[in-house]
């Protein structure tokens, strides 16, 4: 290779490293300064704002609850959801919180049910909730982008590459627009966190070399299958089961302890492998997805992550998040705490709970003040880039395979439809003993 070739391809690695770099150190809920207020896209100041929700399950409705408390000015004026039962109950709920307020105005002319509901939903809003199973996440955001709609999405925010790669397209659209996407990441919204991030770029710990993320829990919800469901309804109703709804526990949940792997280290990893399947849930009921997953993502600065999670009652529990560093470690503990240690083991930050605000309730308040103070929050590349990460690792659980982050994101293999209604048949089917193909290490193939 020529002289040229070399320094062309040395200035290509560090301009992708720096690319990923200044990504993640933004992260979720950072402010794009300097904005001119006659640039801005919609701009309300005392207007009162309309929110519509779409996916009516308990994260929507929360959500819902939140956007509604953090402005005093806003309504709610649509629902979509792909059930009635379910759009009704969530509204149920709401009218009750909010009874003697004027924030629940959902006549029944905006109540939309169905697999397309939520483009008429979005049609009637300022503000847009997406809260469905994250499959349909990437085909919503992009509607409500192109309809000019300030958005607050769930994580993860795809299933599948292709997905990611729509949802990077329209965060740059997004930002084009100024409208503001907060995505359900909450420690970033989290005082704990904030505390600690300010301590790593303050240098306290020095470089992080490497850490330990975890996700490990009994498990979740199953809703057994109901006597006259089509499959699709059945999936539909236990989408956490089905990779095309879900894209399986490492992506549900996990990927929120992913996520500050790349917040606290300032960049995404270059490859991933590592090992998983199913050795407790492994019923009909628990349709294609692995029960643990173990991960190694390897970073550009040379760290190393490992990353567990798993879904085993009556096994070792916890949720949270371990580093170390030159000068330290890193210590992220339940119920708001954190900690940073010496090398010598003298404590040199101790960060406790300080009747501190709910984190999901931040994101919100965050969200409506930056659109009242004509300002933009872009969360959205940094959602789809830690929703990537989490894919990358069950590629690479999947797979049994190394997997590197080029590879991953151009990856086309197709998890989630472009289309779909009542009539399709979904991705994954059932064989003649009622069980779904499960992935198979060394077998299946997860880029293509």
């Amino acid at each position: 290779m020529s002289n040229s070739n070399n320094k062309n391809k040395i200035a290509t690695e560090k301009s992708r490293r720096d690319f990923c770099r200044n990504t993640a150190l933004v992260g979720a809920g950072m402010l794009l300064p300097g904005l001119e207020m006659s640039a801005m896209a919609n701009v309300f100041n005392n207007k009162k704002l309309k929110v519509a929700v779409v996916g009516c399950g308990g994260r929507g409705s929360g959500a819902a609850n939140q956007a509604l408390k953090a402005d005093d000015n806003v309504e709610l004026v649509a629902m979509a959801d792909a059930f009635q039962d379910q759009l009704d109950k969530s509204l149920l709920n709401l009218q009750k919180e909010f009874k003697g307020t004027k924030k629940v105005n959902v006549k029944d002319k905006h109540k939309y049910v169905g697999l397309d509901a939520y483009k008429k939903a979005i049609d009637q809003a300022d503000v847009v909730i997406l809260a469905t199973p994250p499959g349909f996440r990437p085909y919503h955001f992009e509607y409500a982008i192109n309809a000019g709609k300030h958005v607050f999405m769930e994580k993860p925010v795809a299933t599948d590459a292709p997905g990611i790669r729509k949802v990077l397209e329209m965060a740059k659209i997004a930002k084009e627009k100024k409208l503001n996407v907060v995505v359900g990441l909450q420690r970033h919204y989290q005082n704990n966190y904030i505390a600690i991030a300010d301590k790593i770029k303050q240098g306290e710990v020095g470089k992080i070399v490497s850490g330990q993320v975890y996700w490990n829990s009994g498990g979740v919800w199953v809703r057994p299958r109901k006597p006259g469901q089509t499959e699709l309804e059945y999936q539909m109703r236990n989408w956490y089961y089905f990779n095309w709804l879900c894209g399986d526990h490492i992506l549900e949940q996990h990927i929120h302890n992913i996520d500050i792997a790349n917040w606290f280290l300032g960049e995404y990893p270059i490859s991933a492998q590592g090992m998983g399947g199913r050795l407790v849930r492994t019923g009909k009921d628990h349709g294609e997805i692995f029960d643990h997953h173990f991960v190694e993502f390897k970073y550009p600065s040379g760290a190393v992550i490992s990353s567990q999670c798993r879904h085993q009652p009556g096994t070792w529990s916890k949720v949270g998040e371990n580093f170390q560093g030159t000068k330290g470690s890193i210590d992220m503990r339940d119920a708001g705490a954190a900690s940073i240690t010496g090398l010598d083991g003298e404590k040199l930050f101790d960060y406790r709970n300080r009747n501190d605000p709910n984190p999901y309730q931040v994101e919100h308040n965050k969200l409506f003040a930056s659109i009242r103070n004509n300002e933009v929050i872009s969360d959205a590349e940094n959602g789809a880039k830690s929703t990537l990460t989490a894919i990358m690792g069950r590629m690479a659980t999947y797979s049994g395979k190394v997997i590197t982050w080029e590879d991953a994101l151009a990856s086309e293999k197709l998890l989630m439809p472009s289309e779909i209604t009542w009539d399709s048949t979904p991705p994954s089917v059932p064989g003649p003993d009622g069980s779904y193909p499960i992935p198979t290490p060394g077998v299946t193939k997860v880029l293509s």
